[in-house]
């Protein structure tokens, strides 16, 4: 049997209407989007060529990173590509005739459930947690319970055939997610393409002041570093990962001298790729600014 092309297709972890899958719809309209049961099934769809690319989460303005991700991103053997911010937009979502004052239970992702946790105290809906959002919906469905809903995306809602009994009911309105597109084959963006990301995972020597000594370098340079996670490697709590995001390109002189600082008090530096910055980045800091003169 012949492998299908990769061409047009991009994989995603979870069921049909996920929020994964919304990003790929939004990141790539004219890709196929496949969808994989696990973040390993997804990056390996890539590897053996059956797909282009992978659209996977990173980290949530809410909940906080997608831990499983740094643990799979090192062995993985994958390039950054890219990246994508979706803003997330839950809708409380149940079988045609249902109602609020139906509807008793919610299931959905725990992620999920936490975000809208405000929303489901005041309607007195308990929230029952599942494998994720998309498959919560397809539940729902199956069972054709008035008493059951679901918090899934919109697109959820359109694919199983539900009603949206309350949209947007997250509990804040910057619950965004970041995505990252990963391919087999590295694809970085050139100094000249504009503001670009550079994200690299390093480990430090065993030597006092090592983490302070090797990040001196972006200070000294003027490097900005955007995000820097650490987590722990082969159970065990004294050999740490980390996982940065700067601004900038390798081929640039100061990022150049301080990738040069970090690999002199590091034991292992592996770039993972440079690509262009989303402009949500722009949008996000802008919304952030304090207002000038009090406007």
């Amino acid at each position: 049997m012949s492998t299908p092309s990769p061409v047009a297709r991009i994989a995603y972890q979870g069921e049909p209407g996920a929020n994964s899958h919304l990003a790929c719809t939004e990141a790539y309209p004219d890709f196929e989007a496949l969808a994989y049961p696990t973040f390993e099934d997804a990056l390996a769809a890539v590897k053996s060529g059956e797909v282009l690319y992978a659209m996977i989460p990173i980290e949530n303005s809410v909940a906080g990173r997608v831990a499983d991700i740094h643990h799979l991103l090192p062995d993985a053997n994958l390039y950054i590509i890219g990246e994508h911010f979706l803003r997330v937009r839950h809708q409380l979502m149940s079988v045609k005739g249902a109602t609020l004052e139906t509807v008793k239970k919610v299931m959905s992702h725990t992620q999920a459930l936490g975000q809208c946790r405000k929303t489901l105290r005041s309607l007195g809906l308990t929230p029952v947690p599942e494998a994720d959002t998309a498959g919560s919906a397809r539940l729902v469905a199956e069972q054709g319970d008035p008493a059951f809903a679901a918090i899934a995306s919109r697109l959820a809602a359109d694919i199983y055939g539900l009603e949206i009994l309350r949209s947007d009911v997250e509990d804040e309105n910057h619950n965004t997610t970041r995505f990252i597109v990963l391919a087999k084959d590295p694809d970085d963006a050139e100094p000249e393409d504009g503001p670009v990301i550079t994200t690299f995972l390093f480990r430090v020597r065993n030597v006092p002041a090592a983490l302070y000594k090797a990040l001196g370098g972006f200070a000294t340079n003027g490097v900005n570093m955007t995000k820097l996670e650490s987590y722990q490697l082969e159970g065990t709590f004294n050999a740490t990962m980390f996982h940065a995001d700067i601004e900038g390109h390798p081929a640039q002189r100061p990022v150049q001298l301080a990738l040069e600082e970090l690999s002199f008090f590091s034991s292992e530096v592996r770039l993972l790729g440079t690509y262009l910055a989303s402009p949500y980045r722009i949008e996000a800091a802008r919304a952030a600014a304090p207002p000038i003169d009090g406007v």
